[in-house]
């Protein structure tokens, strides 16, 4: 062996070890960060020894005598899973996220500044009573606790950033909860959206595809839209790009909840279910924890980052939520001066709200920007630094202001503690006058028997019940006119039925105020419905077989327009007859390992575009089926008007109908399906088409950095109208980006159980075991049981981590 072949050897050799090294000592590091679930930490600004207990899937149950430690260890727990989530999304709602990112964030923290959440976080909590500001400071210290003295503890997210979290104040909590309600509020696309839809094509075109009102009545759309120059789309995609940069995707922000009472539960109990549909990211968006204290006995759904328990139960109670969809945010059109120091209103020109801001940007130099407000809100059209760096004629648009009920002051972290507190049906009434965004539908039941339902929700009221477009702002004309009171918000309590349900379905009929337009289409509510009340009696293991439920009403509308488009029509395409054959006896299940559902959900994606996009194009043909129930809803009722100029190709010579374009679209289907999958049928299975990858914020790094911190793909059933909701966008099909961000099953005949399971885990760390433990158990509907009885937790769970005064 010649010399030059012993170097090479040697120096391979050398390379390897030091790779070798390296990995092992990235490992160690890694290791040596997780959490620390056992042995004792001499800790500031506690009365009483406090317990962290952990299970074998990391849920936390946090026992103290005294409840403001409890919600000490809650910040505790929370910083030591999720910080890096936690700052993050603090950061966002502060508009501070250039700081660690550079340039690419400035539209998202200019967006943010401009709405003032930061603001307002603020404003709030100096009006908070000493209850509340106690409960946020005890909070605040627990996480600063972690954050001062367990540096080496930190997720390697900040280290890969090249920064350390600042401290956390009590506001920053407020601020977390404001940025969930922005991620439930859907009126900022349809009312820009559908205002630029209008102008593009006109109102006799349009008026037949936009939603229809809650009151039943045709949109009324304002006469004057003509004069608007033309309404600029940036505000709006400035949010679909912060959403995609958070891991905020998906639009069907909804959920299912619904509850038995003790006539209708095979324990003579009540049993009550939920599971909150939101996007999907990983770490996911809930902590599980039990908080058992002296005056404090809840369990169930943290947001890291927020103290108090936002869904589960107490020793009397249990509540659960899903999404009112409320329209609480307008929009208007208004006159600003050359100067932009004034606006237009009743005749006279009224001083703006003007202030200057700087935002730090990393490794670049500071945007110096100014924010202004009239008496509705920020004027949110001078987000989009384009509109000073490229100035042309396209960019002289319209200046939009922004009525948004969030930006009023509220205490939904009061609300919260009240129901967390809670022994019987009046007391949670009376917490949740307390709560106004995110709007929610509560469904509640009570160890006496009792249910009921609520909207926890501050409703505007206008003068025109029809906002769906964005407003003349020269005039009060469609001002808000206060609020709804809370006394006349929809109600239920022990229906004769037995059972309350909802799935951001219409929950009241002739009500005389605005609540949505953006329903979501009846068919999950269509099928929890169905399901209750198919067996007079039901258990936990029926509602954990509903939750996993793959049926799609939606589908079983649709089929038949379909099979009728075909009759008598011949056919000599083979695959095209057996896709018929096959969805004459689909059963309507949207599994997995299905070839049908991929056959329908193929053939409504090009269903949808052969109708709209003609007219349309394709920009505005994806902003119209971005808010997947508008298209949802509307297609149905063009399908069976059977009418529409819709149909009609305006590319074509010959008038098209229905039933054409329903067979072109299949025709397309199979073509499509041939060339992605193969020629055989066999092939086409829905999991193939449609999967599911949690993703971290890390994701598209490197493809090696995805393998370690994604989960998944995995192949998975079901579409946006199954009450196991699996939806993906219709501008970027079939990757799941949305459905049950957890499951939570609750029967009151075992007071000290609750079932539940969450999509990823608990940790935010991803050597974690707990980062990921859960999954293949989601995956296959099955769920964790979860025991508070105090004694069982001191016996069963050897993972405790004591809290001990530093001055005891």
């Amino acid at each position: 062996m010649n010399r030059w072949v012993k170097n090479l050897i040697g120096i391979t050799a050398a390379l390897i070890f030091i790779i070798v090294v390296l990995i092992i000592g990235s490992i160690f590091m890694l290791q040596s960060s997780l959490p620390e679930y056992s042995g004792e930490q001499i800790v500031e600004n506690i009365k009483n020894e406090t317990a962290i207990y952990r299970d074998e899937y990391g849920v936390a149950y946090i026992i103290s005598e005294n409840e403001m430690d409890a919600y000490y260890a809650l910040g505790y727990a929370h910083a030591q899973e999720r910080l890096f989530q936690m700052d993050l999304s603090r950061r966002a709602g502060q508009g501070k996220l250039s700081e660690i990112f550079g340039t690419k964030t400035i539209f998202f923290d200019k967006m943010f500044r401009t709405i003032g959440l930061s603001e307002l976080a603020k404003q709030n909590y100096s009006k908070y009573d000493s209850l509340s500001k106690q409960i946020l400071i005890s909070y605040a210290d627990g996480v600063n606790e972690f954050i001062t003295n367990s540096p080496d503890k930190f997720t390697i997210e900040f280290d890969l950033l090249g920064y350390k979290p600042s401290l956390w104040k009590p506001e920053h909590s407020l601020i977390i909860a404001k940025l969930m309600a922005w991620e439930l509020n859907i009126s900022w696309w349809s009312d820009i959206a559908l205002s630029h839809l209008i102008q593009k094509l006109g109102e006799d075109h349009v008026k037949d595809i936009l939603p229809t009102f809650d009151e039943n009545s045709p949109p009324i759309i304002p006469e004057n839209y003509k004069r608007y120059s033309n309404i600029s789309l940036d505000f709006l995609n400035i949010d679909k790009k912060f959403r995609n940069f958070i891991g905020m995707n998906g639009t069907h922000i909804g959920s299912n909840n619904w509850v038995v009472n003790g006539e209708k539960s095979e324990s003579g109990k009540p049993i009550i279910a939920n599971d909150p549909h939101l996007s999907f990211s990983t770490p996911g968006k809930w902590y599980v924890v039990s908080l058992q204290s002296e005056n404090l006995n809840a369990d169930g759904f943290t947001l890291p980052g927020v103290p108090g328990v936002v869904i589960g139960r107490n020793k009397n109670i249990s509540w659960v939520v899903t999404n009112v969809m409320a329209d609480d945010a307008d929009f208007y059109i208004e006159k600003l001066d050359s100067l932009k120091e004034h606006y237009y209103f009743n005749d006279e020109w009224l001083p703006l709200t003007v202030k200057k801001d700087t935002i730090s940007v990393k490794d670049s130099s500071a945007v110096i920007f100014s924010i202004r407000k009239n008496h509705r809100g920020p004027i949110i059209s001078d987000i989009h630094t384009y509109n000073k760096l490229f100035q042309n004629e396209e960019q002289k648009r319209n200046h939009v202001s922004m009525k948004w009920s969030a930006l009023d002051f509220s205490n939904e972290l009061l609300s919260i503690y009240k129901i967390n507190h809670a022994q019987n049906w009046k007391e949670f009434n009376d917490a949740l006058e307390l709560f106004h965004s995110p709007g929610q539908n509560f469904v509640y039941a009570d160890k006496k028997g009792n249910i009921g339902y609520v909207a926890g929700v501050k409703l505007p009221k206008r003068k025109s019940n029809s906002p769906t477009f964005i407003s003349d702002g020269l005039r009060g004309d469609d001002d808000w006119v206060g609020y709804v009171n809370y006394s006349e918000n929809p109600r239920l309590y022990n229906p004769a039925e037995n059972f309350i349900a909802s799935a951001n379905n219409k929950t009241i009929d002739d009500y005389p105020y605005h609540i949505s337009n953006l329903w979501e289409p009846r068919s999950r509510i269509t099928r929890i419905t169905e399901l209750l009340k198919k067996n007079e009696k039901h258990s936990s293991e029926d509602f954990k077989k509903y939750q996993n439920d793959f049926f799609s009403h939606y589908a079983k509308d649709l089929v038949p327009y379909i099979l009728s488009a075909f009759e008598n029509y011949k056919i000599n395409d083979k695959n095209l007859s057996t896709s018929l054959q096959i969805l004459d006896k689909w059963d309507y299940m949207m599994n997995a390992e299905s070839q049908v559902p991929s056959i329908y959900a193929v053939f409504f994606q090009h269903l949808m575009k052969n109708i709209f996009e003609d007219e349309m194009g394709e920009q505005l043909f994806n902003e119209y089926i971005f808010l997947a129930n508008i298209p949802y809803r509307v297609v149905t009722e063009l399908l069976n008007e059977n009418s529409s100029d819709w149909f009609d190709d305006i590319h074509t010579e010959v008038i098209e109908n229905r039933d054409e374009i329903i067979r072109k679209s299949l025709i397309q289907t199979v073509e499509y399906l041939e060339d992605k999958y193969g020629d055989r049928p066999e092939y086409w299975q829905w999991g193939e088409i449609h999967n599911i990858t949690f993703k971290h914020f890390f994701n598209g790094t490197s493809s090696l950095i995805d393998k370690l911190v994604n989960i998944g793909p995995f192949k998975i059933g079901g579409d946006g109208t199954t009450v196991f909701n699996t939806e993906y966008s219709f501008t970027d099909p079939f990757e799941c980006k949305l459905g049950p961000s957890m499951r939570f099953i609750y029967d009151f005949s075992k007071p000290n159980e609750f079932e539940f399971i969450l999509p990823t885990g608990q940790s935010g760390h991803f050597f974690n075991k707990h980062y990921n433990d859960m999954t293949e158990l989601w995956l296959k509907g099955e769920y964790i049981r979860v025991n508070t009885n105090i004694d069982t937790i001191k016996s069963k769970y050897k993972h405790l981590l004591k809290l001990i005064p530093s001055d005891s």
